[in-house]
């Protein structure tokens, strides 16, 4: 057998292997007691846009496409949602004390008006996910309405550096 043959019966038999390694899904069971809708109100109109556009990575609740059960995709994808969850978690914001969730408002109105949440690579599948002009302002609006149910809820909270 030729070592051109050999690396391709190598490479087929590894891309088989590792159909069967993995990761662990992002689906909760119940809902979190911590789900930031159980304090902070959302219209069905900002609920839609967070279910259309962040709350595949940014919640305890992901919903995968047929193309995640192949590996490596899989992995990527199980990355991807994992980082948005270690840096905004919206099914555990109840969680964060108030000046980390003051902060991760913040953030989300800078990351939208700066476009870049939603990813581009998520936005690629997801079409349905890009946002209009209006729907930014609107969750834009939310999250800054958010900072400021926080703000006067906890008053002796220094919100001035807040990283």
């Amino acid at each position: 057998m030729s070592a051109k043959r050999k690396i391709t019966w190598a490479i087929i038999i590894v891309l088989i292997v590792i159909q069967f390694i993995r990761p662990s899904k992002n689906k909760a069971e119940t809902p979190s007691v911590n789900d930031i809708s159980h304090k902070y109100s959302q219209t069905p109109y900002i609920q839609k846009i967070l279910q259309t556009a962040c709350l595949d990575c940014h919640s305890n609740n992901t919903h995968y496409p047929w193309y995640t059960n192949i590996q490596p995709v899989g992995w990527w994808m199980q990355k991807h949602v994992n980082d948005g969850k270690r840096h905004l978690n919206f099914s555990e914001f109840l969680s964060y004390d108030p000046k980390k969730a003051n902060h991760k408002m913040a953030e989300v109105a800078e990351t939208l008006d700066e476009g870049s949440m939603p990813l581009n690579s998520y936005l690629w599948i997801h079409k349905d996910a890009k946002l209009s002009a209006e729907e930014k302002d609107s969750v834009i609006a939310w999250a800054k309405q958010v900072q400021l149910e926080i703000q006067q809820a906890n008053p002796g909270v220094n919100y001035n550096n807040t990283k």
